[in-house]
């Protein structure tokens, strides 16, 4: 952290940012959230349990079908908060053999 060895009015200064700005995203960072912080982990348990496959809206409809008050966006925030992505399982794709692989 930059402030333990530089002056906060000189990192601000060079940064362009305000001390009072500095201060208050600090307390903001300070103060947690439980009740969001529950909603994240049960946001990565129902993601955990799709195999990854499921997104912002299915992960949004199946947090609002357990009581909590969460659209999409919401989820997708809390989603990138967890480092949670979605992904897709692609298809098998059959292909043919050629007889040139069959050399005997």
């Amino acid at each position: 952290m930059l402030s333990t060895q530089f002056p906060v009015i000189e990192l601000c200064l060079t940064f362009g940012v305000g001390r009072s700005s500095y201060y208050q995203q600090r307390s903001r960072q300070a103060r947690r959230n439980p009740r969001r912080d529950r909603l994240r982990a049960r946001l990565v348990v129902l993601h955990e349990r799709s195999r990854g496959s499921a997104g912002a809206r299915t992960l949004a409809a199946a947090l609002r079908s357990e009581g909590h008050a969460v659209g999409r966006y919401k989820a997708a925030r809390l989603m990138r908060e967890a480092g949670v992505v979605s992904t897709q399982q692609r298809r098998h794709r059959y292909r043919l053999a050629v007889e040139a692989s069959f050399a005997v």
